[in-house]
């Protein structure tokens, strides 16, 4: 009976869920609407991400404090991505009715969620960031 080491149950845990999550797709007809794709194409977008963390860090913004924040998002990207998050379930919008008219923003349960989620990726990230650098030097210098 053959030892497996820890890479190697890794490795084997990651095929599995990979062919989970493809397992049933057809290679030569793939599907038009794929649900992975369609959620990440938000989820992962650089400005939803940073929207998110800084959600997180500042449990509740104002529009002009996040655009802030986010440094070089316009304000048309950044209303644009308000929204499109509040329809997701990512972040809740409080409208108080006031002269002149204040918003909040501030993440939900599920937002939350997700931000754990990203702050294990933007670990790795810190983790690995000069492993990444220096691969990119290596690879210019080729």
């Amino acid at each position: 009976m053959k030892s497996e080491t820890i890479t190697e149950n890794q490795e084997i845990t990651t095929a599995k869920k990979i062919k989970k999550m493809f397992g049933g797709i057809d290679p030569k007809n793939p599907p038009e609407y794929c649900p992975i794709r369609d959620v990440m194409a938000l989820a992962s977008d650089k400005w939803s991400i940073l929207i998110i963390l800084y959600l997180g860090y500042f449990p509740i913004l104002r529009f002009n404090q996040i655009k802030k924040k986010v440094y070089g998002i316009s304000s048309k990207v950044l209303s644009e991505r308000l929204k499109m998050l509040e329809a997701d379930g990512y972040l809740s919008r409080t409208l108080y009715p006031e002269v002149p008219i204040r918003v909040e923003y501030a993440l939900t349960d599920f937002g939350r969620s997700y931000l754990d989620k990203l702050l294990e990726l933007t670990e790795w990230i810190q983790k690995y960031s000069d492993k990444v650098i220096s691969n990119r030097a290596a690879y210019k210098r080729r």
